[in-house]
């Protein structure tokens, strides 16, 4: 089978414009979550999903960095946008990553991953309910499913949020969830103001140092649910 990662990544945000380009560590924002994201399936294709415009070209930079494939289009419709890149990587299927995660865990993701590969599924997330921290998201949908969704999703709120129109429709798709044994759903580990930016920060800083960290160093840091 063959897997797009698929990062979707803007330069505008109402909260905190250019997030994606903040200095984590020395590297900027969206250069973490690639360098994460590609762990997450290692023979996947890595792609970039961003607009097309001009405000967002320091984008693409970083991705040819991080030697991702770019793809570009509209800034309101990122399902054409993950339509565009599963046909551009010729994947069966794709795992849909946000870029304001930078502390994304790829054994988190590939749970997700794991269960999508088990088979007798259209699409697997971790967030149908939630149980990992906010900012660990991760979702894989076959290339068909995605295909439905694009050709048939008329709401706006489809076409910005790529994949309701399957998990809403479970009489349609067969759906799967991957849980954590412990709720940490409450925890708030993504960006999308100054604050979380202070935040992940200092995470960073905490366990920066010592390499590759993930959601179990995290914990380690702060063990009470």
């Amino acid at each position: 089978m063959k897997i797009a990662t698929v990062v979707q990544a803007r330069m505008g945000s109402t909260r905190l414009p250019g997030k994606v380009l903040a200095d984590l560590g020395g590297r900027p924002v969206l250069a973490h979550v690639l360098e994460r994201a590609a762990l997450i399936a290692p023979n996947a294709t890595l792609v970039l999903a961003i607009p097309a415009g001009p405000s967002d070209d320091p984008l693409e930079e970083v991705g040819l960095k991080a030697g991702a494939v770019i793809v570009r289009g509209s800034a309101e419709d990122v399902l054409d946008r993950y339509h565009q890149a599963a046909e551009r990587a010729g994947a069966d299927a794709v795992v849909r990553i946000t870029a304001d995660c930078p502390l994304l865990d790829p054994a988190v993701s590939s749970q997700v991953v794991a269960r999508f590969l088990a088979g007798d599924v259209d699409y697997v997330s971790n967030i149908h309910p939630p149980t990992f921290p906010d900012g660990y998201d991760t979702e894989m949908m076959s290339s068909a499913a995605l295909d439905a969704a694009w050709y048939e999703a008329a709401v706006p709120y489809e076409r910005e949020h790529v994949t309701p129109f399957i998990w809403q429709r479970p009489g349609r798709f067969r759906l799967a969830n991957v849980a954590e044994e412990v709720d940490r759903s409450s925890w708030r580990l993504t960006l999308d103001t100054a604050e979380d930016l202070e935040r992940i920060r200092r995470i960073y800083q905490q366990l920066g140092p010592r390499g590759a960290f993930g959601l179990a160093q995290i914990i380690a840091l702060r063990p009470t649910a």
